[in-house]
Parts: C-alpha cells; sequence; structure tokens
C-alpha cells in the first residue's frame, strides 16, 4: 500500500513532485521507472518487482529493446500493472554494478525525456541508483531533483512527477532534498 507522505505539495513551473512511501508497482500513473541495467535484465530489486507484479510479458518486451546505454529510456507495456508503460532507464551497464551519481543523473534524465516522447501526464520513480548501484539515499534523491528541475526548465508535459520511497530512509531522503531545492 501507498501512503502519501508529502506534507506540502510542491509545484514548481506548474508540475507536482510529490514524495510517496510505498511499492511503486502499485501506483495508478501513466509511467513507472525501472532502475535497469543496459541489458534489460529484470532480476531483483525495482526491475524484480515490476516483473513479479506485471508479468513476464515486461521482461520480454524489454530484452528485444536491449541493450539502451545509461542516459537513454525506452518503454515497454506493463503487462498486469495498473500504470499504462514501464520506461527503463539504465543507472548501469551490467547488472549489479557500482555506479557514480553521473549515473543516476543521466538515468533520470532519459526516463523525463522518454516520458515527453510518450507524451504522457504523471510519472513515478524509485530510488534510483539506492540498491546495488550503491549511492547514497541523501546523494541519489538530491541528484534526482536537481534532473528533475532541470528537465522541467526545458519544458514538459508531465504534470505530476511522484518519487517513491520504498523504505522510511528513502522517503525521508526524497522529502529532504524537495524541501531544499528550493521549490
Amino acid at each position: 500500500m501507498v501512503t502519501l507522505m508529502t506534507e506540502f505539495e510542491p509545484s514548481y513551473k506548474g508540475v507536482k513532485i510529490l514524495v510517496e512511501k510505498g511499492d511503486i508497482t502499485t501506483l495508478d500513473v501513466d509511467a513507472i521507472v525501472n532502475a535497469a541495467n543496459s541489458m534489460l535484465i529484470m532480476g531483483g530489486g525495482v526491475a524484480g518487482a515490476i516483473l513479479k507484479a506485471g508479468g513476464r510479458e515486461i521482461q520480454e518486451e524489454a530484452l528485444r529493446l536491449a541493450p539502451v546505454p545509461v542516459g537513454k529510456a525506452v518503454a515497454t507495456k506493463a503487462g498486469k500493472l495498473k500504470t499504462e508503460y514501464v520506461i527503463h532507464a539504465p543507472t548501469m551497464e551490467r547488472p549489479a554494478m557500482r555506479i557514480p551519481k553521473d549515473n543516476v543523473e543521466a538515468a533520470t534524465k532519459g526516463a523525463l525525456e522518454c516520458a515527453e516522447q510518450l507524451k504522457i501526464g504523471s510519472v513515478a520513480f524509485p530510488g534510483m541508483g539506492t540498491g546495488v548501484g550503491g549511492l547514497r539515499l541523501k546523494e541519489a534523491a538530491e541528484v534526482m531533483v536537481q534532473e528533475i528541475k532541470s528537465c522541467i526548465d526545458k519544458g514538459t508535459t508531465l504534470k505530476q512527477i511522484i518519487l517513491v520511497g520504498f523504505t522510511e530512509d528513502l522517503t525521508l531522503a526524497f522529502q529532504n532534498a524537495l524541501r531544499a531545492s528550493t521549490l
């Protein structure tokens, strides 16, 4: 179950940026982001949860689109999920790699560019690079919020972006990054 955790509803240039705690696979948004690897192999973490909840057809479609370099993203249908699309945004070249924060910045940008191409109104992000990627939650959250603002500055069709923390710590890191970003 997803619980809304944002104590305020920040808006940046008309785009609501919200923080929720819970399972990204349960959200009813236009697209959810998968923090992927370039081969689009859906193993553990967020990818594993998406595969389990949405079905093998997501993996099968993704593999036909691989490889995808870090900084780019591709969309697949979402199988049994409530969402219409899964945006696969690689943060690493191979599964289970440690990554620098630049990869999170590039993957966030790639996911937002893919959302623009889809002309959708809402997208939900997990903590990019915070699992096997090994980034500190605070660092990943700050990089993601800054890249989201940068992409909005260029113009967007998005009306709502949700940052989803699977844990309390990640949820708080997202909230703190939003508060500190001068929205």
